[in-house]
């Protein structure tokens, strides 16, 4: 455990935790919304520093990341935790349980963390994901720092929920964001993840603005956020946010947690992958058997420029710094390590 950052004192032991949007008020021997960051005789603390219960080594398109080191590796890990109550969430078995739910892991120190990262074959360095990291804040936090140290490279792959100050922080060691943007209609944010749109919304521009590398992740459930026009209002506030250059991720949903709508037909994701790509360069299906629609083009000449397999990518039309072959479009900043 580890006391927090980004909260105060507020009077009886009582504490503001500021880290997130909810800025929980929190009673001594309770947690916030977060159900990790307690608060112990009016200090609050991080229950999850040290005890990552998930530890793999994935490509990075697995994030997903199309466009940031493509045919590398990432050691991934994450925590119990989550500051969203999605309905549909595909990770509850961690995202939506107490510490006290499940056994803990073994404390795993910094440096042991950081070894494992430099050993690993094609690593680039460290993701933090699978549950929501912004609530093991404080762990990522100094991973970052020693990883960047280090001339390795840092993923957050987050719903975007989070306060401009520990954001800002972020920024100074964060090199690459996927971030979930389910809506853009806050009464779905509201309705069915228990928090708000706007807040969202100001992460995915402030990290646009700050130059690190952005992609994007829309989950497309049947009946709730894949009306067409809906797409074409998010692909609108993209394009305006972002450029039409930023990587967008249209995933097919699943029945899960305490979802059970039926999985997003194939046919829906078609349509809707047709409507992104009229305004935006690269534009992905996830959660879907091998198909074109995850293969990467020159949005110039069309040609092939990556072809991808599951998770593992092909380079096929991409020079030495990630420029087509065919007519020399900048299609890939990050390319090579």
């Amino acid at each position: 455990m580890k006391e927090a950052l980004y909260y105060r004192s507020i009077g009886n032991k009582k504490v503001r935790c500021e880290l997130c949007p909810h800025n929980c008020t929190i009673l001594p021997g309770n947690s916030g919304i977060c159900l990790v960051r307690k608060n112990v005789d009016g200090k609050l603390i991080s229950e999850v520093y040290g005890r990552p219960v998930s530890i793999h080594s994935d490509p990075v398109e697995k994030k997903p990341l199309y466009h940031f080191y493509p045919g590398y590796q990432v050691v991934s890990i994450g925590t119990f935790g989550c500051n969203l109550k999605c309905e549909f969430c595909q990770n509850s078995e961690i995202s939506q349980k107490h510490i006290t739910d499940n056994l803990l892991s073994d404390e795993r120190s910094l440096e042991e963390i950081i070894e494992l990262a430099m050993l690993k074959q094609r690593n680039i360095g460290l993701a933090y994901t699978y549950n929501e990291p912004i609530v093991f804040y404080e762990y990522m936090m100094d991973l970052a720092v020693i990883i960047k140290s280090r001339g390795m490279k840092n993923i957050m792959v987050s719903n975007g929920y989070i306060n401009p100050e520990p954001l800002g922080e972020l920024l100074k060691v964060i090199d690459a964001f996927n971030i979930d943007l389910k809506s853009i209609n806050n009464d779905f944010y509201r309705k069915y993840t228990k928090s708000s749109l706007n807040p969202v919304l100001e992460t995915i521009s402030t990290i646009a603005q700050s130059g690190k590398h952005l992609e994007l992740t829309f989950l497309a459930i049947p009946g709730l956020n894949d009306d067409f026009e809906e797409l074409i209002r998010i692909i609108d506030w993209i394009v305006n946010h972002c450029g039409n250059s930023v990587v967008l991720h249209i995933s097919r949903y699943f029945p899960a947690y305490k979802m059970n709508i039926a999985p997003t037909p194939l046919k829906t994701l078609e349509s809707l992958y047709s409507i992104a790509k009229r305004k935006l360069n690269y534009v992905y299906l996830g959660n879907v058997q091998d198909s074109d629609e995850q293969n990467t083009l020159c949005p110039s000449c069309k040609k092939l420029m990556i072809s991808r397999s599951g998770y593992y990518s092909t380079l096929e039309g991409l020079d030495s710094t990630g420029r087509c072959k065919y007519c020399g479009e900048l299609i890939i900043k990050h390319i090579s390590v």
